[in-house]
């Protein structure tokens, strides 16, 4: 990768480093990579973002650095996430986190383990906080380890975080559901904050007839465990977005013939664009301008009901997406994947205003809504500085 890395102008201004979500100093990074200095690269990314491993690998780099670097106006920009990948990636195995400062006797309960909490956990423990870490799951990761698929994310990356954390002493507790086996007021007894970035994992439902037919399953369990799930020969996808990726090339790796199908166009899907570019050349099949609206089952016969859509132009000018009546037609599936979003639950907290509850502190997907991992770490970083400030620490 020198050559790639000798293309970067380092500059002052650095677009780059501006649309990242957490402010990748890309030009430092990059210097110090041409120097040959790979750990302290690696230790100045990791100080910004402790998560660095992972989102180099997972980031939508076309709308963050990629797709901001000047050399774009040129149609050649520098692949700066795959030096990271190399400095990160490298690093991780042998990574410490340093406490900066003694414990202060404060503590902390962080709930959910994905993404969001891991990197709260680490900023915290640096302040001297000790730590909790709570999820429903039995494994640190969250959708690092539960959602996004193996050919994506190899589980080892996430297993030395979970080693990090037990080193700078994060203590773990899983299968620990808020509102189960905890409550709010059973935490406060013991904790001077709560952190809640517990993530999206409720799927949200087509709102058809025929959806809770069998054969018809959410994205999100699915992901969770795709061996558990016996797909048949043809796979329907609905959806567009990441997770809708994440499900349909899966789904292809075991062997089905498998189709995607949106409601709108490929430039108005929400997933990373190469993730799509991927899936195709996978050999997953696209449908667009096509959404069901029925599920239905005749015997050993499982079929979708599919209606057309078409995009108008609104009286204010924005383009809107709507179906066309009298569309409808058929298409046959053993199993339909449903991927149209994702949200969190927010009845979890219901009656704990946070200016009513200083102490209660939420961040991740489960405040913001699904995002990217790296978003999910730059939210991380922002609630931490409240809770700092609360804890006066």
């Amino acid at each position: 990768m020198n050559a790639e890395a000798s293309r970067c102008l380092l500059c002052k201004k650095p677009k780059c480093s501006e649309a990242c979500p957490v402010h990748t100093d890309v030009p430092s990074a990059m210097k110090l990579y041409r120097e040959g200095n790979l750990t302290d690269a690696a230790k100045m990314l990791f100080e910004n973002n402790p998560l660095s491993a992972i989102t180099s690998q997972v980031c939508d780099w076309q709308i963050f650095c990629k797709g901001h670097c000047v050399l774009n106006a040129r149609k050649m920009p520098v692949r700066w996430y795959e030096i990271e990948q190399e400095i990160s990636m490298s690093y991780l195995p042998e990574a410490h986190i340093e406490i900066d400062v003694p414990d202060n006797g404060k503590k902390v309960a962080v709930i959910g383990a994905g993404p969001c909490g891991i990197a709260a956990s680490m900023w915290l423990r640096k302040k001297g906080v000790s730590v909790t870490l709570y999820d429903s799951f039995d494994r640190v990761g969250g959708v690092l380890r539960y959602g996004i698929p193996d050919f994506r994310l190899d589980k080892k990356y996430v297993d030395a975080y979970e080693r990090i954390l037990n080193e700078i002493g994060v203590v773990f507790v899983g299968n620990t559901t808020l509102g189960k086996e905890i409550t709010i007021e059973s935490l406060r007894k013991e904790f001077d904050a709560i952190l809640v970035a517990a993530g999206a994992w409720v799927a949200k439902e087509m709102r058809i007839p025929g959806e809770d037919l069998p054969g018809v399953l959410h994205a999100l369990e699915f992901l969770k465990e795709p061996s558990a799930y016996e797909l048949g020969k043809n796979v329907i996808v609905i959806g567009g977005g990441n997770v809708a990726m994440d499900a349909c090339r899966t789904a292809i790796r075991r062997g089905c013939d498998t189709t995607v199908v949106y409601r709108k166009t490929f430039e108005n899907m929400p997933a990373n664009h190469l993730e799509v570019e991927e899936a195709q050349a996978e050999g997953v099949k696209f449908r667009v301008f096509e959404v069901p609206v029925e599920v239905r089952k005749d015997g050993d016969r499982i079929y979708a009901i599919l209606r057309n859509c078409e995009n108008y132009e609104t009286e204010d000018g924005k383009i809107n997406t709507r179906v066309i009546e009298g569309t409808d037609h058929e298409l046959d599936f053993d199993t339909m994947i449903v991927a149209v979003s994702e949200k969190a639950d927010k009845s979890i907290l219901d009656g704990y205003d946070h200016d009513e509850n200083p102490d209660i502190f939420k961040a991740g997907d489960y405040f913001y809504g699904p995002r990217t991992v790296v978003e999910a770490v730059q939210s991380a970083k922002l609630a931490v500085a409240d809770m700092i400030s609360y804890l006066q620490v």
